[in-house]
């Protein structure tokens, strides 16, 4: 059997985490055995994996530090390709690779706008992390970047040619998807469904900027009944609960926490928001939109516009605009597009899709155990 490495730090419960794990159920079910090389294996992503899937914990809890049991792996077990999902993880592979002293592809994944991301940083912070970008990336073979906002901050930050970077979409739409949406969650708000549901998700950081969601919510209460849930964790949770009792919305707006499966919510809101300062596709959206959830979002770089079709699909508005966002809230809730045609929107994001373009640039074909060429 042809065996691939995915190499993946599990820093969290983010969407990196369960599109890597999307796109190797595709490998698997394609017939492509995959070792699963994971830094800080203690994931709730990690409950089950398919069948000719093996976990290797690298055992260390820091991409820098995997470089030596990285090389050791790679000459053991001679794969015939790695993908390295997010930057730190790409200059590992590099650098494994040459200590190593063994033939094998190289596919990094980008997930984010780099660039987007390090605004405000110092001069400093933002050399030290550009810097090692420019010396390792030429020696990647192939970077893949999962929508056209970072493919362009990405030639910008590396230096890389058009033919060494190329846009997946992101593999979203999985065949699990709708069974898991049919789960209820265990909440007093599913019930009554008098009272609208908005949802958001993700980790409760700076980049998801819930603040201006909940202040958005605010003002968007103050005209009508509605409940706001927030999944994630995060070291934002207390600021949230208290900007939330400062804005007196307190007993309308719930942070479950971290749940394994968003789409059993996503199915019960009557609207998804996006309130994030940046991004690099974002997969709660197209996950809505898959489920044919009405959405809005902000139009941060990178992804949401491309995911919306413009504004097409659902609203975008500009980043921190609390009146801007309750304004697109009231009006999708009042108009909102069929599900139908939101499903649709986001036909190109499905796990086959995305799993059969990485085989493609990891050189490997389902029919044929040998690498190929290029």
């Amino acid at each position: 059997m042809t065996r691939l490495a995915v190499l993946i730090s599990f820093s969290g419960e983010g969407g990196v985490e369960r599109m890597v794990l999307n796109l190797v159920e595709g490998f698997a079910a394609r017939g492509i055995g995959v070792d699963l090389l994971a830094i800080r294996a203690d994931s709730a992503h990690l409950g089950s994996l398919p069948p000719g899937v093996q976990l290797i914990d690298l055992g260390v809890r820091h991409s820098a530090l995997a470089i030596g049991p990285l090389a050791r792996y790679l000459r053991r077990a001679r794969p015939v390709a790695l993908l390295a999902a997010k930057d730190r993880a790409i200059r590992a592979a590099v650098a494994a690779r040459a200590l190593a002293g063994v033939p094998c592809r190289i596919v990094g994944r980008l997930g984010t706008n780099l660039s987007a991301a390090l605004e405000g940083r110092s001069g400093l912070a933002r050399w030290l992390r550009v810097a090692p970008m420019r010396l390792f990336y030429p020696h990647v073979d192939h970077v893949v970047c999962v929508s056209d906002g970072v493919r362009e901050d990405a030639a910008r930050l590396t230096g890389l040619d058009g033919e060494r970077l190329s846009v997946v979409r992101n593999p979203v739409v999985t065949p699990r998807l709708a069974t898991l949406a049919q789960e209820v969650p265990e909440h007093p708000w599913i019930a009554d469904t008098g009272v609208p549901l908005i949802l958001g998700a993700g980790r409760l950081t700076e980049q998801k900027d819930f603040p201006t969601l909940l202040r958005a919510f605010a003002k968007l209460r103050a005209t009508r009944p509605a409940r706001l849930v927030i999944l994630g964790d995060g070291r934002g949770r207390s600021r949230l609960e208290q900007l939330a009792a400062e804005l007196g919305v307190a007993g309308d707006v719930a942070l479950p926490g971290f749940t394994p499966n968003p789409y059993a919510w996503m199915t019960k809101a009557r609207l998804f928001v996006l309130s994030s300062a940046w991004e690099g596709s974002p997969n709660v959206l197209t996950e809505a939109l898959a489920l044919g959830v009405p959405s809005v979002s902000t139009d941060c770089p990178s992804g949401p516009r491309e995911v919306l079709a413009g504004g097409r699909w659902g609203p975008l508005v500009p980043v921190g605009d609390a009146d801007g966002l309750a304004a697109a809230m009231a009006a999708t809730l009042d108009a909102p597009q069929p599900p139908d045609v939101l499903r649709a929107a986001v036909s190109a994001y499905t796990r086959d899709a995305a799993a059969a373009a990485y085989l493609a640039r990891l050189g490997v074909t389902p029919n044929n155990e040998l690498p190929l060429k290029g």
